[in-house]
């Protein structure tokens, strides 16, 4: 009876298989239809520009990185104020705050390059408008 359960529930998962991959194949002629089809909208379409794919995670790649570094600048923070006078736990605290600064520098160069190379090979979001901020940005640094 074990056997026969087993068997039956096979066949049913391989007729269901069968079925599916049939009316997939019938539904996406080609695989630009089915690329469409599974694209949701609002998603991008494109690699680079305005809203495309590579903006939209340097974007979100800023913003993540960003958030760490203010949070770990606070940590850094409350790490040096109760630290109690012990030098390591000083030294410690401030390594912190130190490599969260270097971390957000960091990102925001590469945020400058990145659209940088972007707007050098033609594909710029809209004209000029993220290497203005960019450099305006470095200025600030700097």
């Amino acid at each position: 009876m074990k056997d026969f359960a087993k068997h039956a529930l096979q066949i049913t998962a391989g007729i269901g298989t069968a079925l599916t991959l049939c009316a997939g194949k019938a539904m996406a002629l080609t695989v630009q239809e089915g690329a469409e089809a599974a694209r949701a909208d609002g998603m991008p379409a494109e690699l680079i520009g305005a809203n495309g794919i590579i903006n939209r995670f340097t974007n979100t790649a800023l913003y993540v990185i960003g958030f760490i570094s203010v949070v770990m600048l606070i940590w850094g923070g409350l790490r040096y104020i109760v630290s109690g006078g012990d030098n390591k736990k000083i030294t410690d605290a401030k390594n912190t705050i130190l490599y969260a600064l270097l971390g957000l520098i960091i990102s925001f160069f590469a945020y400058a390059i990145v659209n940088f190379v972007l707007n050098a090979i033609g594909a710029s979001t809209t004209p000029g408008e993220s290497t203005e901020s960019a450099l305006l940005l470095l200025t600030y640094l700097a």
